[in-house]
Formats: structure tokens, C-alpha cells, sequence
């Protein structure tokens, strides 16, 4: 490819039903740190942190601008990469009530082959929780 590349993902936003309840699930469930930030319109905004990335939210029919043509809770399908063996998660998840609903399953990852769970957050998004292949 000539002309630009893209070096890495800063952030995606997530269109929820109820931020509170996104919000407990992520930090309980998945160890995520939430945020209150301040936008460049000087509005108050929620995001989850993780590693070097983060998920932005807004609610579902408050989303701000510019937003996805078809902003819609439940909709996303996303793959978080963990060092922690999926044993260790799925002992997590049984503890806390949180079903898993596939796995641990062989999967394709963007570097190569992983092994994933499958769990669901409030508004029915896909989390797939992935260890590296060895």
C-alpha cells in the first residue's frame, strides 16, 4: 500500500441503554477503570479504560455528534486480548454469576491464532476474551 497507514486504536465508542449498568459490568466483570472526562464542548463524558485504549459510551438516545449512522445498544462484537490463563477467567466469571456462552474455542485473532470465551454485557454485545495461542 502506498499513502498512509494506521497505527493503532485510540478508542471506540459504544451506544448503551443505561450507562450505570455498563458501567458496574465492565469494571466488575472485565476490571475495566472508569472515567469522567471532559469533552472539547466542555460536556461531561463516560469512557472505560483498559491497557492504552479506551471505550467511550453514550446513551442510547442522548448519543453525541458526530455519531454512527445506526447507533444501537447491543450491536457491537468485540475481542479483548488478556495474559490471564481463560481458566482464571472462567473461575471470574462463575463466581460473579456471569455466563459463558461459548469456550474456551480455537479462534483466528489479528496476530494470530487464539482461544476465546464468549460472554455477553448488559446490552447483549459479544465480548470474546482471548488468550494468545501457544
Amino acid at each position: 500500500m502506498t499513502g498512509p497507514r494506521l497505527a493503532s486504536l485510540d478508542h471506540l465508542v459504544l451506544t448503551v441503554a443505561d450507562i450505570g449498568a455498563t458501567v458496574a459490568f465492565y469494571q466488575d466483570v472485565l476490571g475495566m477503570v472508569p472515567e469522567v472526562f471532559r469533552a472539547t464542548d466542555g460536556s461531561a463524558r463516560h469512557a472505560l479504560r483498559f491497557g492504552t485504549q479506551k471505550i467511550n459510551l453514550h446513551q442510547a438516545g442522548a448519543e453525541f455528534t458526530p455519531r454512527a449512522a445506526r447507533a444501537t445498544p447491543g450491536s457491537a462484537d468485540l475481542c479483548f486480548l488478556s495474559d490471564v490463563p481463560l481458566g482464571d477467567w472462567q473461575a471470574h466469571f462463575a463466581a460473579l454469576g456471569v455466563a459463558v456462552e461459548d469456550g474456551p474455542v480455537p479462534r483466528s485473532g489479528a496476530t494470530g491464532p487464539i482461544v476465546s470465551l464468549y460472554l455477553r454485557d448488559p446490552d447483549g454485545n459479544l465480548l470474546e476474551i482471548s488468550n494468545r495461542a501457544v
